[in-house]
């Protein structure tokens, strides 16, 4: 292993000893901003070689994705490339022209962006665009179709013949993702770069994504740089792990000297193992920071649901049969606790969170809140409860309104619900930002100034406005870094405990689950197949679907090496 930290060398390399597909030596990079250039990456030096896979970790903002794009000219026009040299398959990339650049995308590097729904045209076929990436390596005719069926299906994805004629919004996003690796692998690429390719996905969909690209990887010889801030993916997943901090590389090494039993580790490191759920406790997820015991029978509930049952119309003209979200589904929240929802894409979750809401009627079933039944109320009955419970959704980029002011999006359930003077609003938004700490001076910025995990504590400052009992949080950090990530789950705790607070949290991250939650429901195709206190179920699973889905966490594979 090469160990070195960039304060006493200036920079990190790794010693490779075959000829590398990608040789960057003392690459550094920055954005401009106001007439300066702002440094991004730091004579950073990298090799990555043929059958390689190579994890490039950090936090929002350490250089990583700058890097990768450098790699095949795709930065946007404020980025400036200030030193250094990258060279892949040979061919130099830097000062390279335009035409160089297009002939190495696809034949030699291909990309699988992290945004399966941005990375597809929303308008055409997914056939159309494998066979527009097979085109561009000169096949031609007949043989186009039959290339495009044998990379669909060397991505992993199910039933090709039919999927292939389906535009994108008609797949889940692992099907999405299994096409954007087809398109990559049309080139027959010497390299691949995977940025966050699976962020969004649940564990065991993200497990058969990366085992596909794995087994690609070994199969073909091909090279792969995954860009990733998931630190348990790079532990499981990678020959070696290259973490980067501030644009610098502060370590280089393998998974087990790195992350899992390494004395040496860098300070930085150590930090973001220490912020990793599926990572801190070895690829345990037993709860570490709340109190796991079950309520009695006689705990106050505050949230009740019994029996529920959700179907959705097939189609339209409402042929065929209905498609059932949710079937005969219970679970009760104990008040001042935290009840997880967990399972994969589809499993119902999210319909389970917004019929709790009232937000999507129940075609069966009951819903009390408070001891209050709320199943069938009209919006305008139900509106007096709704100031008792609030939602923070997933995305913290999409949930602000971008012309508001953060006070102002604080303040907004306020006024909706006339509650106190334009004095008295103000105070209280400033009071909330204490609360989840953030400066009082950000209440005159606007979403655009702020980051992922500032835009997430505006968010739940935001929720806590009215004064709620119960908040209902859609995978809250799915789309934050570890350790942003870590800052959250803490804040939430720490809100749980000062205020008093019950949470209805839904997550496809069994590891952050397993920090949050006092008790848990894991749903399959609509159904509760177990549910109980986290810890109970998460250490003695009794259910076979439990036992998958604890399996395929990353990090668990790492831990066993």
């Amino acid at each position: 292993m090469t160990v070195m930290s960039t304060a006493e060398t200036g920079s990190a390399t790794a010693e490779i000893d075959t000829a590398p597909v990608v040789d960057i030596t003392g690459l550094s990079a920055g954005y401009l901003r106001d007439g300066d250039i702002v440094p991004a990456v730091h004579d950073l030096t990298l090799r990555v070689r043929p059958g390689e896979i190579v994890a490039l970790v950090g936090e929002s903002g350490s250089g990583k994705s700058t890097t990768a794009h450098a790699i095949i000219g795709l930065l946007p026009d404020t980025a400036r490339l200030t030193g250094g040299s990258i060279t892949v398959a040979g061919t130099e990339v830097v000062g390279a022209p335009e035409r160089v650049l297009r002939r190495l995308r696809g034949s030699t590097v291909g990309l699988v962006p992290q945004d399966p729904m941005v990375g597809l045209n929303p308008t055409q076929r997914i056939g159309q665009q494998v066979a527009e990436a097979v085109r561009l390596r000169g096949v031609r005719g007949p043989a186009v179709d039959a290339e495009v069926l044998e990379l669909l299906r060397r991505a992993g994805l199910d039933d090709p013949e039919h999927r292939l004629h389906r535009y994108p919004h008609e797949l889940s996003g692992g099907q999405r993702q299994r096409v954007l690796i087809a398109i990559a692998l049309a080139g027959r690429p010497a390299l691949i770069i995977a940025d966050e390719p699976t962020s969004a996905l649940d564990v065991t969909v993200q497990a058969r994504i990366l085992d596909h690209l794995e087994s690609l990887v070994r199969d073909s010889g091909t090279a792969l740089l995954i860009i990733t801030h998931d630190l348990a993916v790079a532990a499981d997943r990678a020959d070696r792990v290259v973490v980067l901090r501030d644009g610098r590389i502060v370590e280089t090494g393998t998974p087990a000297q790195i992350l899992v039993d390494s004395a040496e580790r860098d300070p930085y490191t150590r930090r973001l193992i220490a912020a990793s759920p599926a990572l801190a406790h070895g690829g345990d997820p037993a709860p570490y920071h709340r109190d796991a015991a079950e309520p009695g029978e006689s705990a106050p509930v505050i949230l009740e649901l019994r029996g529920v049952r959700k179907e959705f119309r097939a189609s339209r003209g409402g042929r065929g049969p209905n498609i059932v979200a949710l079937d005969d589904i219970s679970m009760r929240v104990p008040r001042g606790r935290t009840h997880a929802i967990v399972g994969e894409s589809g499993s119902g979750k999210s319909t389970a969170l917004r019929i709790a809401m009232g937000l999507t009627a129940a075609t069966a079933g009951s819903v009390r809140f408070d001891g209050v039944e709320i199943t069938g109320r009209s919006w305008r009955a139900l509106r007096p409860l709704r100031r008792r419970f609030q939602l923070v959704q997933q995305n913290p980029y999409a949930s602000l309104d971008p012309r508001f002011s953060v006070r102002d999006s604080i303040i907004e359930p306020l006024v909706s619900f006339r509650a106190g003077t334009r004095a008295e609003r103000r105070a209280r938004a400033d009071d909330l930002l204490d609360q989840v700490a953030l400066p009082r001076s950000f209440g005159d910025r606007l979403p655009a100034e702020l980051s992922g995990g500032q835009r997430q504590r505006v968010a739940i400052a935001r929720a806590l406005a009215l004064q709620p009992d119960v908040v209902l949080l859609d995978e809250p950090v799915s789309a934050l870094d570890v350790s942003v990530q870590d800052q959250i789950l803490t804040l939430l705790a720490d809100l749980q405990e000062q205020l008093g607070l019950t949470y209805l949290f839904v997550s496809h991250d069994l590891a952050v689950v397993a920090r949050i939650a006092h008790t848990v429901s894991v749903l399959r195709a609509g159904r509760v197949v177990e549910s109980g206190p986290t810890a109970t179920v998460f250490r003695a699973p009794v259910d076979e679907w439990t036992r998958r889905l604890l399996a395929a966490i990353p990090g668990r594979r790492a831990a066993r090496r």
